[in-house]
């Protein structure tokens, strides 16, 4: 058990039900009144962040995570596979747990974070950018580039993205796996 003066970035803390990470801190000493600690926390389940304070010297229940580094195997009806490389263990995820699965092929490493204790997955974080191929474009509309034009294109994992009027069905293009954006065409490979 813990107190408010042992908060630190990335602490791992359960709160409202929930096991977040606190992302920034700031300990406050008003010339009156009590001291209170005010937190950015962001949920290692659902991703959302909030702003939380807490009063000088509560306890706080610290919670020990691992992260460790998963192969995305397959998915099925009830969710995602995905193994480690070391030890060849797999886990199984929710597809509530995982944000932008439409962009993961197979093969691709993801980092998954688990609560120590009782070996939970928590989350699941993509690589910032993933490179796919475009399986399907649009046909793009000649001399219409003076606005950014963009046209839909559908990936070789069954996501759409915008991309610019130049991309074609066979390209590989990188793409940003927080927004869901396309970010450039690269050579084959």
């Amino acid at each position: 058990m813990a107190t408010t003066a042992n908060i630190r970035k990335g602490l791992c803390i359960a709160h409202d039900n929930d096991i977040f990470k606190v992302l920034e801190f700031l300990h406050v000493k008003p010339g009156k009144g009590p001291a209170f600690v005010r937190t950015k926390l962001k949920s290692l389940t659902t991703g959302k962040v909030l702003e939380s304070t807490f009063s000088a010297g509560r306890k706080i229940d610290e919670v020990r995570v691992e992260t460790r580094d998963y192969q995305y195997l397959y998915a099925d009806d009830y969710g995602f596979h995905f193994m480690n490389a070391s030890d060849y263990t797999q886990v199984h995820i929710d597809k509530k747990q995982l944000k932008r699965a439409d962009l993961l092929s197979g093969g691709e490493r993801v980092t998954i974070t688990f609560n120590a204790a009782d070996e939970t997955p928590l989350s699941v974080v993509l690589p910032p950018t993933v490179r796919l191929k475009v399986t399907q474009s649009a046909p793009g509309v000649r001399g219409n580039t003076a606005t950014h034009a963009t046209k839909p294109a559908i990936l070789e994992t069954g996501a759409e993205v915008q991309v610019p009027l130049f991309i074609e069905a066979g390209d590989r293009i990188e793409v940003d796996t927080a927004s869901g954006s396309y970010l450039e065409r690269v050579n084959k490979g």
